[in-house]
């Protein structure tokens, strides 16, 4: 059995402020305004900053004692080196840390730097790009050779390095001190601590918490927080409904050496190294090195029980075959290893998501029931800053950050499932370390579970698939595909032009002169209907007035008519993107992203009138969603239907195709682009399609993936949920002002919105962002880095805002780039306006990769016409796309 190191030895919370109940205590507790499951690092982290804040009744509850779990066993390691929304978390930890150490607390925090090395040319791209994204906020890294990096680490071996990045802010501390201090300063402010107290079960009254049944007793409370590491999964499903948490822990394996001798004064400390082409970091540990890894291909803890052990470090068992090798890389980087004798290579199991990213955030399922866990290898980094995050969430009711990447929400039942997570977190491991190329990183484990009918058919025609929300979706095909060749499979990614970018053209030349044909089945599809209580025979219609304070826009639109709308918070940023489309004077059917499945429905429930007079039914998987697109689609569509296709702009009708009945047929795109949405039931979607490929031969058609489908809207500055729409931006801000209606009428029930007050103080107040297109040029698209999202933006050599998406616009023939600008720090007015952006002597450039490229911006789309080769001037903020013939008689 391996052996666990615990380290650090911080000293235990004051016995006096701890409860140890055994089954027959009389001690217990029975309210509670939050009860905390879990006493690691991210329990006490949500206790002490609910307690830093005034909260007061907040008990925190552990099965065991506190730290007993496996957040106090790891690296120690606080890197700021990361992706922008990992590192804004990070940076609160770190504030955390520094505040309790200045205030005298022995958590062993350090200031000691890192160097991030590069093996290969791509991976000094990546460290290149991610610099140039960090230097901005103010924080140092520097790009350095391999001989720097070895003075600042004289025991690297450099001979294969190409470089690497120093991050001198960087610091480590002792994880089972900091759990401890966090405990002790909670129950100081007020916290109450049991420990021996086992969750039984979540009771919920009104769909929201209730009470919390324990091994000692029942505490009514009104909020509950999930943070109880390997166990939340587990904890989630004892609730009705249950609640899910996707995280499942991996094997995560590290050694400590023998005492090296090494100093350990300050000025002396060795940085931390990180080699991600090895999937191993080191640091120093007192005067020994400790050294762990994220291996491509881990393994899940706990296969061989059926749940989690409460008894967890007495289940890990030896894996030497598994770990000589991740030992041998060790030694290749570290030659003063060569001669020790291998060590005691230990077991620390970490929590590990679907996706690698957070989990925090109120669960869907009920409300006031929060989650946090999921800390992918590192508790220690993302603890504090998550703990801030979470409480100021529950004291507020609203999140204070972005919390798009990180929101347990964001998840379905399917990633929930044991063995799909166990199949997935094998290389979740590996990813943490791994270049994840924008669009190009696709999972290879845990797939073909959500696929739309015509999967198998778009396979055998060259479709090679990506996932989103776990739908197998087709990014692009295959043109030199032959059928009884081996399947295509996407190649290794770049950060170059990518290498079936000749594919994406075919399939462009498809949309602007033929025919495109693509399976969008995923988008998430909601009806809303009038419920058990509906008041339309009393002359209110509740589904309009509910949507009516839902939505930004006015949504009284004519039957058979389709508006696009957003759905905003208080703040007046998104929390949805849609289309809707009224079915009857009661009835209205909703298109959102595919992202938005779970997220919008548990919104939009928690707004739900009181009296049941509106329903929600999600109907995503019952609908086949098929994309024709392009100038020739009408006369296609024609062939097709005995019925008249040529639809008024923003409008649908419900004929048939072939001899499928019921197909709802949309006159828009999500393209930019001139054609038709048909929602067939699924039942016929193999012979809608057939149909359309078949007839469409005689128009040019051909199938078109969803990574052309994105370049497109890209180039027609179409913004998107989740890139350019989040919670934290207005429609004002994304210039998508059609979208928001603050002058009807109280008599079509529009005085109020969610949000509309926000908006009408930004505009009184004006805007302070606002989303641009920019072509990028003097670039050479097969030579040069091209954009992907995430690059810095510069207004005369100041930075001025971050690209949000990026592609190649093959109407413009140019790198288009969509991204928020304000005004720069130095500038005194705060307010952006069109006249401060399009400014004559206004020069914009793009930082790729620490290289600088000119840049056109534009406030309104620009496109080529392919057929003409010539740019056209649009006028008008973007509307999606509808067909441009007059409406014909309709019978």
């Amino acid at each position: 059995m391996l052996k666990v190191l615990r380290i650090g030895s911080g000293a235990r919370p004051n016995t006096r402020d701890v409860i140890r109940f055994s089954n027959s205590s009389s001690e217990s507790p029975n309210q509670a305004r939050v009860v905390v499951a879990g006493a690691g690092l991210l329990g006490n982290s949500v206790a002490y900053h609910l307690a830093d804040n005034g909260w007061s009744n907040v008990l925190v509850l552990d099965q065991s004692k506190v730290g007993s779990g496996t957040s106090h066993f790891g690296s120690g390691t606080i890197g700021l080196f990361k992706p922008t929304p990992e590192r804004n978390i990070i940076v609160e930890s770190l504030k955390l840390y520094q505040k309790l150490h200045q205030q005298g607390h022995e958590i062993g925090l350090r200031r000691c730097g890192s160097l991030n090395l590069a093996q290969t040319h791509d991976r000094v791209i990546a460290l290149q790009r991610r610099a140039a994204y960090i230097l901005p906020t103010g924080m140092q890294c520097e790009l350095v050779d391999s001989d720097t990096a070895k003075r600042l680490h004289p025991f690297l071996n450099t001979d294969d390095l190409l470089g690497a990045v120093y991050v001198p802010d960087d610091c480590i501390a002792d994880p089972a001190a900091v759990v401890q201090v966090l405990a002790n300063e909670a129950k100081r402010k007020g916290v109450k601590y049991f420990e021996g107290c086992q969750v039984k079960y979540i009771n919920t009254k009104n769909e929201r918490v209730h009470s919390i049944e324990t091994d000692v007793g029942t505490i009514n409370c009104e909020y509950f927080v999930n943070c109880s590491g390997m166990w939340a999964r587990e904890l989630g499903l004892k609730c009705k409904p249950p609640v899910r948490v996707p995280a499942y822990p991996a094997k995560h394996y590290y050694a400590l050496t023998p005492n090296l001798n090494l100093p350990t004064d300050d000025d002396n400390l060795l940085p931390c190294i990180r080699d991600y082409d090895s999937n191993l970091y080191v640091r120093q540990y007192d005067q020994s090195l400790l050294v762990g890894w994220f291996e491509k291909e881990a393994k899940p803890a706990f296969e061989d029980t059926k749940d989690i052990p409460k008894d967890w470090q007495h289940h890990l068992q030896q894996d030497n075959s598994h770990c000589a090798p991740l030992w041998e890389k060790a030694v290749d980087r570290l030659p003063v290893l060569r001669d020790l004798q291998m060590p005691t290579v230990r077991n620390s199991p970490d929590n590990f998501t679907p996706d690698g990213r957070l989990i925090f955030g109120e669960s869907a399922e009920v409300k006031n029931y929060f989650v946090a866990c999921g800390m992918n290898g590192n508790p220690l980094q993302g603890s504090g800053g998550v703990g801030k995050a979470l409480a100021e969430w529950i004291i507020s009711g609203t999140p204070t950050i972005d919390m798009l990447p990180f929101n347990v929400q964001r998840f379905l039942d399917l990633h929930n499932n044991r063995q799909y997570l166990q199949q997935r977190i094998r290389e979740v491991v590996g990813r943490q370390y791994a270049i994840l190329y924008p669009n190009q990183s696709e999972y290879k484990f845990s797939r073909k579970l959500r696929c739309s009918p015509l999967y198998s058919v778009l396979e055998a025609r060259g479709a090679v698939f990506g996932t989103k929300m776990g739908y197998e979706r087709a990014l692009y095909f295959d043109g030199d595909y032959r059928r009884g060749d081996p399947l295509p499979t996407l190649p290794e990614g770049s950060f170059y032009k990518p290498k079936f970018f000749q594919c994406m053209e075919k399939e462009y030349q498809a949309c602007a002169q033929h025919v495109g044909i693509i399976d969008i089945s995923s988008f998430s599809k909601i009806e809303i209907k009038p419920g058990v209580q509906s008041d339309m025979v009393s002359g209110e219609n509740a589904v309009l007035n509910y949507l009516q304070y839902m939505c930004a826009n006015d949504v009284n639109i004519t039957v058979g008519h389709i508006v696009h709308t957003g759905m905003l918070n208080e703040r007046g940023g998104y929390e949805n993107d849609c289309m809707l489309i009224r079915q009857s004077e009661d009835s209205f059917f909703m298109i959102s992203p595919s992202s938005q499945q779970t997220r919008i429905y548990e919104w939009m429930s928690r707004n739900l009138p009181s009296d049941a007079s509106v329903m929600l039914n999600d109907v995503t998987s019952m609908y086949t969603v098929i994309n024709v697109v392009g100038p020739k689609s009408t006369l296609l569509m024609s062939e097709l239907s005995n019925s008249d296709v040529r639809l008024a702009p923003f409008s649908y009708r419900k004929l048939n195709i072939g001899y499928a009945s019921d197909v709802m047929i949309m006159s828009f795109t999500h393209t930019g682009m001139p054609g038709y949405c048909l929602y067939v039931p699924s039942e016929y979607a193999l012979h809608v399609y057939d149909r359309l490929i078949m007839r469409g031969r005689d128009y040019g058609a051909r199938d078109v993936g969803t990574l052309t489908q994105r370049f497109l809207r890209i180039d027609k500055f179409i913004p998107f949920w989740g890139d350019e729409l989040t919670s934290m931006t207005t429609p004002f801000e994304a210039g998508v002002f059609y979208s928001v209606r603050l002058d009807i009428s109280q008599l079509k029930k529009k005085e109020n919105f969610i949000g509309r007050q926000a908006l009408e103080r930004q505009k009184l107040d004006g805007l302070q962002k606002r989303l641009v297109l920019f072509h990028v040029e003097d670039i050479d698209i097969d030579k040069n880095v091209w954009p992907w999202g995430g690059e810095p933006l510069y207004r005369n050599n100041e930075f001025c805002g971050t690209v949000t998406s990026a592609g190649y616009g093959f109407a413009s023939e140019k790198l288009v780039c969509l991204g928020y600008i304000s005004r720069p720090a130095s500038n005194s007015v705060r307010s952006i306006t069109t006249e401060f952006i399009m400014d004559k002597d206004a020069v914009y450039h793009i930082d790729i990769a620490g290289k600088r490229f000119r840049l056109t911006q534009h406030i309104h789309p620009k496109a080529a016409m392919a057929q003409a080769n010539e740019r056209q001037d649009r006028s008008k903020s973007y509307r999606p796309t509808v067909l441009k013939e007059k409406k014909q008689n309709q019978s």
